[in-house]
């Protein structure tokens, strides 16, 4: 198969000047208003494509169907990407640039001349030299998380409606919002959907594959200081600001975190502090890829607190107590219950020509959560590169290898 050049490419960069940056302070769903400005996008093209049943409903959820072109029986399979970009870097006035023809010097972002993405910095930026790379601009991130993904779908739909020769089953299109905020499936109607399984468009570097993610828990230990006036607080107050300082300096300094852990070793990770002298509150996120070990980690936490109260005078009157809440489980657990799945994607990524490189995503998607409401969803590649920061950039063709991936995988299912 083949594709007109660049053809995904101006898919993307048409996308991503489209703001849709969630919001996690927000209590209505989506998160954003704006997300649904892409969504809207989203179902004029499918409509003209001729999914004639594509649709946003209320929460923002766009779906839509590509029919069988054969008579045989096969699962109905879904395609899913989300919409939103991460609130952890401006996604407003997004300017995309195609560099191409890479010539493998330092790109110096122009808004922001501070703004260096280089080989050095990336190694997986030498595998594009002479080919085409998109970047920001420098002030934004890019949204190629998850805007590749959806962009590798709707290449997908457009090729498959205009090439009916191609015998497939039933496919399913699903575009949601607030993933970057862990919401993306809060109000998924997957009986609505109706597919047997699917796929996420929400990876990394050519031919990677993901089936495992971590089981992830949010944790808050709730300290209770003693508030007195500062001018009469001798031997009465008991600072849990002090307290909550104290408990985050005495974590391990060179394990249990994000910044010295990789590959399936899991962390605890204080990401919010708030409140005052009187009462404050520490918020952490707990990973690991087995289950049962976010039991230990939260167990090791709350004795570390513990200690820490007991092992000062001054926070002798003072109380902490944890509260956990569940986010997601490594889906692993139910995709190794449908081993078809795994089977049929590396198969697509063989007959292509990729070496599938199967590994553990060190987070979650859309899938995780999909797979525990009964459609076991892994992870396929798109390119997207340094996600989340200004520095965000993806290769062309790494889009257009993961839009072959999908055609050859709805053909072989």
């Amino acid at each position: 198969m083949s594709f007109t050049p660049l053809q995904v490419a101006d898919r993307l960069m048409r996308y991503v000047q489209i703001d849709t940056q969630s919001d996690p302070y927000s209590n209505s769903f989506p998160s954003t208003a704006k997300q649904k400005n892409l969504s809207k996008i989203l179902v004029q093209e499918l409509l003209a494509m001729g999914l004639l049943d594509a649709a946003m409903d209320e929460y923002g959820y766009v779906m839509a169907t590509i029919p069988a072109t054969h008579q045989r029986k096969a699962p109905v399979v879904c395609f899913c990407a989300h919409v939103d970009t991460a609130p952890d870097c401006s996604g407003t006035l997004v300017k995309p640039i195609l560099h191409e023809n890479f010539n493998g010097e330092p790109i110096v972002l122009p808004d922001d001349p501070t703004q260096i993405i280089s080989i050095k910095d990336y190694p997986y930026l030498k595998n594009f030299i002479g080919k085409s790379i998109i970047t920001a601009s420098g002030k934004t991130l890019l949204g190629a998380d998850d805007k590749a993904g959806v962009s590798i779908i709707m290449e997908m739909a457009n090729y498959l409606m205009t090439h009916p020769e191609i015998e497939h089953g039933t496919i399913k299109l699903l575009f949601t919002p607030d993933e970057e905020v862990g919401r993306g499936t809060e109000h998924l109607d997957l009986k609505k959907l109706g597919a047997d399984f699917g796929y996420t468009l929400d990876g990394g570097e050519l031919a990677c594959f993901e089936m495992e993610t971590f089981s992830a828990d949010g944790l808050i230990l709730d300290i209770q200081g003693v508030i007195a006036h500062p001018g009469a607080a001798k031997g009465v107050m008991q600072n849990a600001i002090k307290i909550a300082a104290a408990i985050v300096a005495a974590l391990p300094q060179n394990e249990w975190s994000p910044e010295h852990t990789e590959g399936r070793v899991g962390f605890v990770h204080p990401n919010q502090i708030s409140g005052g002298a009187e009462a404050a509150r520490i918020e952490f996120l707990v990973r690991d890829f087995e289950t049962p070990q976010l039991k230990v980690h939260a167990q090791r936490l709350y004795k570390l607190a513990q200690e820490v109260i007991a092992a000062h005078s001054d926070f002798s009157k003072a109380t902490v107590k944890m509260e956990i809440k569940e986010q997601y489980r490594n889906m692993r657990e139910v995709i190794d219950q449908q081993p078809l799945i795994v089977e049929k994607a590396l198969e697509a990524y063989k007959l292509i020509g990729l070496n599938p490189i199967v590994h553990p995503i060190r987070g979650g998607t859309d899938g995780s959560r999909m797979s525990f409401m009964g459609l076991p969803t892994p992870n396929i590649f798109t390119g997207m590169q340094a996600i989340h920061s200004k520095h965000e950039w993806i290769g062309v063709s790494d889009m257009e290898k993961a839009v072959e991936v999908l055609v050859k995988l709805t053909e072989i299912m």
